[in-house]
């Protein structure tokens, strides 16, 4: 992987995620919130033999960006190699993570994978779909990676300020008397 400075510039050394992780270097991770056609999102739970956080939840799958990725890139991967689909990941922003085991940039995507998914047993011990609802008592209740609940948590923001965006555009074009999404004839 590349090490990255405090703005998430390259800066053209190429270390192990060991090392970055000992010695507190900065680096890049992508991980993505699943959702299924219903706008469920997908939980797991890590494998038990894992070095890192083994058997806590997480509401994000992903994994260190390695050295050439980009944030989508390395997304895209992490879903094919954890849960055997491919998918091409949204990027919806990035942020410096100090809540893991060193600090991180991360970028959060967004994708919509099928329910039928196949993770791989030697990174995922459980999986399901949880409504929103469900997920917000399962972060209370059951024990998640520090990633997870940051994340989750300016995952929401996001979406909010994005739904509220597109509220002032639509009202704005409707009265225009513009239509901001296409008319689909009835069937």
């Amino acid at each position: 992987m590349e090490r990255v400075d405090d703005q998430d510039r390259v800066r053209g050394v190429v270390v192990s995620r060991r090392q970055a992780v000992r010695e507190g270097w900065l680096h890049r991770v992508a991980v993505t919130v699943c959702r299924d056609e219903r706008r469920r999102i997908l939980v797991h739970r890590r494998s038990e033999h894992l070095s890192r956080f083994p058997g806590l939840h997480e509401v994000m799958v992903g994994g260190a960006v390695h050295a050439g990725e980009s944030y989508e890139q390395a997304a895209a991967r992490e879903l094919t190699e954890e849960l055997g689909i491919r998918a091409l990941p949204r990027l919806l922003f990035t942020f410096l993570n100090r809540s893991g085991l060193s600090p991180h940039w991360l970028g959060v995507h967004e994708a919509v994978v099928p329910d039928a998914v196949v993770p791989d047993p030697d990174e995922v011990a459980w999986h399901g779909w949880l409504t929103e609802p469900e997920l917000r008592s399962a972060l209370l209740e059951w024990r998640f990676t520090p990633d997870s609940h940051e994340a989750f948590s300016r995952y929401l923001a996001f979406r909010t300020a994005e739904s509220s965006r597109r509220q002032r555009i639509d009202e704005r074009l409707s009265s225009r008397g513009e239509h901001p999404w296409p008319t689909l004839p009835a069937p």
